[in-house]
């Protein structure tokens, strides 16, 4: 009878942890889409960025890199996440201290020459979007090397940054809290008319920086939101850097982002980086890692 006892305690003990942690995750799922309820921006928000998808949309890359366009691919995954935001990752259970945030994974591949590039830049931003984003991480990898570039928003911003080039070499650097232009691609998402027009600092992204060895800091810019028919056309201008970036989406929700141009003068030469879109699915792509997983990536052209 003893020994049937201390096997039926624990099993008892565990069911009844299973059963409180289930009880646990419902209301803080619950607490979580009050808290998402309270601050929407479209009375279609919850219905379309939390089904359990991601939306994918893959474009036709046209990349300037040193001096000339390449051909490539571009992949956005916009995806909603509960974060930690002490941590700064994302959270494995639900508890009332996690932030709602809509994080983007903005992949690049393309070649130049004989070698390849692979971009990709992570950005972590509260679906409350007068909040700063939490946390951006950029990647770049390519066959003489590569770097990496995290930024956390701490009670300042605070910027890690590695690379193999001697004038970037490894430094911590620390910012006053600027606007950053990556976090404004998930802002046109939310709530693209939220975004502050006019003269203004500005971060720009960590892909432009690294790539092109800039300081990273603020720069004065220029922000416009302008519709045009069906679509918006949004633009940030760095007058000292010589450079613009347009996002075109749509005029209406969910604000599919159809392409952009990032246009750059250096030396007198002006370049343009073009995206434009292929296609645009919902995916728990997470769930499809199998050998016959392969169908939707055709439907995106890749």
């Amino acid at each position: 009878m003893k020994t049937s006892m201390k096997f039926t305690i624990p099993i008892i003990t565990s069911l009844l942890f299973i059963f409180c942690s289930n009880v646990d995750t419902k209301k803080s799922a619950t607490e979580t889409k009050a808290k998402i309820k309270s601050i929407k921006k479209h009375p279609k928000f919850n219905d379309y960025w939390y089904e359990g998808k991601a939306e994918i949309t893959s474009y036709k890359l046209t990349q300037n890199r040193y001096g000339e366009h390449h051909e490539g691919t571009a992949v956005n995954i916009f995806v909603t996440e509960d974060f930690l935001p002490e941590k700064q990752v994302k959270a494995d259970y639900q508890n009332e201290k996690n932030v709602p945030v809509l994080k983007l994974n903005s992949t690049k591949k393309f070649t130049t020459g004989i070698y390849p590039y692979s971009i990709m830049t992570s950005t972590f931003s509260p679906i409350n979007i007068n909040k700063k984003t939490i946390k951006i991480s950029f990647s770049s990898q390519e066959w003489c090397g590569n770097t990496f570039v995290q930024l956390n928003n701490r009670e300042k911003f605070e910027i890690d940054f590695y690379s193999y080039f001697e004038n970037n070499a490894d430094r911590e650097l620390v910012l006053e809290k600027n606007v950053l232009e990556n976090e404004l691609w998930n802002q046109l998402r939310i709530n693209p008319k939220s975004i502050k027009k006019g003269r203004y600092k500005v971060i720009p992204s960590f892909e432009y920086l690294a790539l092109n060895h800039q300081k990273i800091k603020a720069f004065d810019a220029e922000v416009n939101l302008i519709e045009n028919g069906n679509f918006m056309n949004f633009s940030v201008y760095y007058p000292t850097l010589k450079r613009k970036l347009t996002v075109k989406l749509t005029k209406e929700f969910p604000y599919l982002i159809e392409g952009w141009e990032e246009t750059s003068t250096k030396r007198g030469k002006t370049l343009t980086t073009k995206a434009a879109k292929i296609n645009t699915i919902k995916s728990a792509y997470w769930t499809k890692n199998g050998a016959t997983d392969t169908k939707e990536r055709k439907e995106l052209g890749l």
